[in-house]
Protein backbone atom coordinates (compact mmCIF):
# COMPACT_ATOMS: atom_id res chain seq x y z
CA UNK A 1 0.00 0.00 0.00
CA UNK A 2 1.49 3.17 -0.83
CA UNK A 3 1.27 6.51 0.93
CA UNK A 4 0.59 10.08 0.00
CA UNK A 5 4.19 11.08 -0.06
CA UNK A 6 4.66 8.01 -2.35
CA UNK A 7 2.67 9.62 -4.88
CA UNK A 8 4.11 12.70 -5.01
CA UNK A 9 6.33 14.12 -7.98
CA UNK A 10 9.57 15.95 -7.08
CA UNK A 11 10.53 15.66 -10.86
CA UNK A 12 7.54 17.40 -11.41
CA UNK A 13 8.02 20.13 -8.89
CA UNK A 14 11.79 20.38 -10.43
CA UNK A 15 11.14 20.84 -13.28
CA UNK A 16 8.71 23.41 -13.32
CA UNK A 17 10.79 25.42 -11.08
CA UNK A 18 13.14 25.41 -13.54
CA UNK A 19 11.47 26.63 -16.22
CA UNK A 20 10.17 29.76 -13.75
CA UNK A 21 7.74 30.68 -10.93
CA UNK A 22 5.10 28.25 -9.98
CA UNK A 23 1.79 29.91 -8.84
CA UNK A 24 -0.71 28.27 -6.90
CA UNK A 25 -3.06 29.58 -8.74
CA UNK A 26 -2.03 28.67 -11.93
CA UNK A 27 -0.09 25.33 -11.54
CA UNK A 28 -2.62 23.90 -8.59
CA UNK A 29 -1.12 20.53 -9.32
CA UNK A 30 2.49 21.69 -9.42
CA UNK A 31 1.69 23.20 -6.09
CA UNK A 32 -0.06 20.76 -4.08
CA UNK A 33 3.22 18.51 -4.23
CA UNK A 34 5.60 21.38 -4.17
CA UNK A 35 4.54 22.28 -0.70
CA UNK A 36 5.39 18.55 1.30
CA UNK A 37 8.16 18.05 -0.95
CA UNK A 38 10.45 21.67 -0.48
CA UNK A 39 12.98 20.07 1.46
CA UNK A 40 13.71 17.63 -0.82
CA UNK A 41 13.25 19.95 -3.98
CA UNK A 42 15.63 22.38 -1.74
CA UNK A 43 18.14 19.85 -1.27
CA UNK A 44 18.31 18.41 -5.24
CA UNK A 45 18.26 22.20 -6.76
CA UNK A 46 21.05 23.05 -3.89
CA UNK A 47 23.53 21.11 -5.91
CA UNK A 48 23.64 23.59 -8.68
CA UNK A 49 24.11 26.60 -6.50
CA UNK A 50 20.27 27.07 -6.19
CA UNK A 51 17.46 27.59 -3.59
CA UNK A 52 13.93 27.38 -3.81
CA UNK A 53 11.60 30.69 -2.34
CA UNK A 54 8.24 29.57 -1.62
CA UNK A 55 5.97 32.22 0.08
CA UNK A 56 2.81 30.50 0.67
CA UNK A 57 0.76 33.68 1.73
CA UNK A 58 1.10 35.17 -1.45
CA UNK A 59 1.14 31.58 -3.66
CA UNK A 60 4.12 31.93 -5.97
CA UNK A 61 7.83 29.45 -5.34
CA UNK A 62 10.94 30.23 -7.49
CA UNK A 63 14.71 29.39 -7.92
CA UNK A 64 17.17 31.88 -6.77
CA UNK A 65 21.13 31.53 -6.92
CA UNK A 66 22.38 30.83 -3.38
CA UNK A 67 24.72 33.82 -2.02
CA UNK A 68 28.13 32.39 -2.82
CA UNK A 69 26.72 31.70 -6.42
CA UNK A 70 27.61 34.92 -7.17
CA UNK A 71 31.51 34.71 -6.28
CA UNK A 72 33.37 34.17 -8.79
CA UNK A 73 35.53 31.68 -7.85
CA UNK A 74 32.56 29.47 -6.75
CA UNK A 75 33.05 26.04 -7.67
CA UNK A 76 29.43 25.94 -9.07
CA UNK A 77 28.58 28.92 -11.65
CA UNK A 78 26.11 30.96 -11.57
CA UNK A 79 22.50 29.60 -13.64
CA UNK A 80 20.21 31.97 -12.54
CA UNK A 81 21.38 35.14 -14.62
CA UNK A 82 21.05 38.48 -13.65
CA UNK A 83 19.39 40.86 -15.91
CA UNK A 84 20.41 44.32 -16.62
CA UNK A 85 17.25 46.53 -16.53
CA UNK A 86 17.30 49.70 -18.24
CA UNK A 87 15.84 52.54 -15.76
CA UNK A 88 12.41 53.02 -18.11
CA UNK A 89 11.63 49.53 -17.14
CA UNK A 90 12.98 49.74 -13.75
CA UNK A 91 10.65 52.71 -13.07
CA UNK A 92 8.09 50.70 -13.98
CA UNK A 93 8.58 47.98 -11.44
CA UNK A 94 8.80 50.40 -8.60
CA UNK A 95 5.77 52.42 -9.97
CA UNK A 96 3.76 48.94 -10.08
CA UNK A 97 5.66 47.71 -7.16
CA UNK A 98 4.16 51.26 -5.27
CA UNK A 99 0.84 50.84 -6.44
CA UNK A 100 0.54 47.62 -5.23
CA UNK A 101 1.62 47.76 -1.48
CA UNK A 102 -1.13 51.01 -1.68
CA UNK A 103 -3.79 48.22 -3.24
CA UNK A 104 -2.61 45.84 -0.32
CA UNK A 105 -2.97 48.99 2.17
CA UNK A 106 -6.65 49.36 0.93
CA UNK A 107 -8.53 47.06 -0.38
CA UNK A 108 -9.37 43.18 0.28
CA UNK A 109 -9.14 41.82 -3.20
CA UNK A 110 -6.06 40.09 -4.05
CA UNK A 111 -5.53 40.62 -7.56
CA UNK A 112 -4.88 43.76 -8.70
CA UNK A 113 -6.13 44.49 -12.14
CA UNK A 114 -4.40 47.14 -14.18
CA UNK A 115 -5.64 48.62 -17.97
CA UNK A 116 -2.97 49.35 -20.24
CA UNK A 117 -4.02 53.28 -20.05
CA UNK A 118 -4.09 53.28 -16.21
CA UNK A 119 -0.55 51.96 -16.94
CA UNK A 120 0.29 54.29 -19.93
CA UNK A 121 -0.88 57.63 -17.67
CA UNK A 122 1.05 55.97 -14.16
CA UNK A 123 4.36 56.14 -15.93
CA UNK A 124 3.74 58.99 -18.49
CA UNK A 125 4.11 61.14 -15.05
CA UNK A 126 7.46 60.70 -15.10
CA UNK A 127 8.76 60.50 -18.79
CA UNK A 128 10.92 63.36 -20.46
CA UNK A 129 8.09 65.14 -22.36
CA UNK A 130 7.52 64.32 -25.85
CA UNK A 131 5.89 66.14 -29.20
CA UNK A 132 5.08 62.82 -30.27
CA UNK A 133 2.40 60.96 -28.43
CA UNK A 134 1.89 58.51 -30.03
CA UNK A 135 5.77 57.60 -30.16
CA UNK A 136 6.02 57.95 -26.03
CA UNK A 137 2.76 55.31 -26.22
CA UNK A 138 4.97 53.10 -27.74
CA UNK A 139 8.03 53.60 -25.79
CA UNK A 140 5.26 52.39 -22.29
CA UNK A 141 4.36 49.59 -24.57
CA UNK A 142 7.57 48.62 -24.97
CA UNK A 143 8.50 48.89 -21.02
CA UNK A 144 4.89 46.85 -20.10
CA UNK A 145 5.82 43.65 -23.03
CA UNK A 146 9.55 43.94 -21.40
CA UNK A 147 7.62 43.78 -17.55
CA UNK A 148 5.21 40.92 -18.90
CA UNK A 149 8.58 38.99 -19.85
CA UNK A 150 9.99 39.06 -17.01
CA UNK A 151 7.24 37.95 -15.06
CA UNK A 152 6.01 40.81 -13.03
CA UNK A 153 2.77 41.42 -15.22
CA UNK A 154 0.12 39.29 -16.87
CA UNK A 155 -1.96 39.60 -19.66
CA UNK A 156 -5.44 39.13 -18.72
CA UNK A 157 -7.57 36.57 -20.98
CA UNK A 158 -10.41 37.82 -22.30
CA UNK A 159 -10.55 41.26 -21.48
CA UNK A 160 -8.96 43.91 -23.70
CA UNK A 161 -5.35 45.47 -22.83
CA UNK A 162 -5.91 44.60 -19.23
CA UNK A 163 -2.88 43.18 -16.56
CA UNK A 164 -2.63 41.66 -13.28
CA UNK A 165 0.47 42.61 -11.57
CA UNK A 166 1.74 39.14 -10.34
CA UNK A 167 2.44 39.57 -6.77
CA UNK A 168 6.14 37.81 -6.59
CA UNK A 169 7.00 41.36 -7.81
CA UNK A 170 7.02 41.84 -3.96
CA UNK A 171 10.21 39.47 -3.75
CA UNK A 172 12.50 41.55 -5.88
CA UNK A 173 11.10 44.62 -5.48
CA UNK A 174 10.84 44.55 -1.37
CA UNK A 175 10.19 46.99 1.78
CA UNK A 176 13.69 48.57 1.94
CA UNK A 177 13.75 49.11 -1.57
CA UNK A 178 10.06 50.38 -1.38
CA UNK A 179 11.29 53.15 1.35
CA UNK A 180 13.77 54.39 -0.88
CA UNK A 181 11.22 54.55 -3.62
CA UNK A 182 11.53 58.75 -3.51
CA UNK A 183 15.16 58.70 -3.70
CA UNK A 184 15.39 56.60 -6.40
CA UNK A 185 12.48 57.93 -8.32
CA UNK A 186 14.32 60.83 -8.61
CA UNK A 187 17.49 59.65 -9.68
CA UNK A 188 15.63 57.65 -12.69
CA UNK A 189 13.99 61.11 -13.55
CA UNK A 190 17.51 63.01 -14.04
CA UNK A 191 18.88 59.96 -16.15
CA UNK A 192 15.90 58.65 -18.09
CA UNK A 193 15.97 60.23 -21.70
CA UNK A 194 13.79 59.84 -24.45
CA UNK A 195 15.99 57.18 -26.24
CA UNK A 196 16.37 55.39 -22.66
CA UNK A 197 13.52 53.37 -23.40
CA UNK A 198 14.51 51.79 -26.63
CA UNK A 199 17.59 49.84 -25.34
CA UNK A 200 14.78 46.78 -24.24
CA UNK A 201 13.18 46.64 -28.08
Amino acid sequence: MTSAKDDLDLSLVVTHLVKGVVYRDTHEKVWQHLLPLQAQARDYVGVMGLTVIIDEAEGYAFLRSKPDADDEDAAVPRLIPRRALSFAVSLLLALLRKKLAEFDAGDSDTRLILTRDQIVEMVRLFMPESNNEARLVDQIDTQINKVVELGFLRRIKGQDAAFEVRRILKAFVDGQWLSEFDQRLAEYTRQLDPSGAQEDR
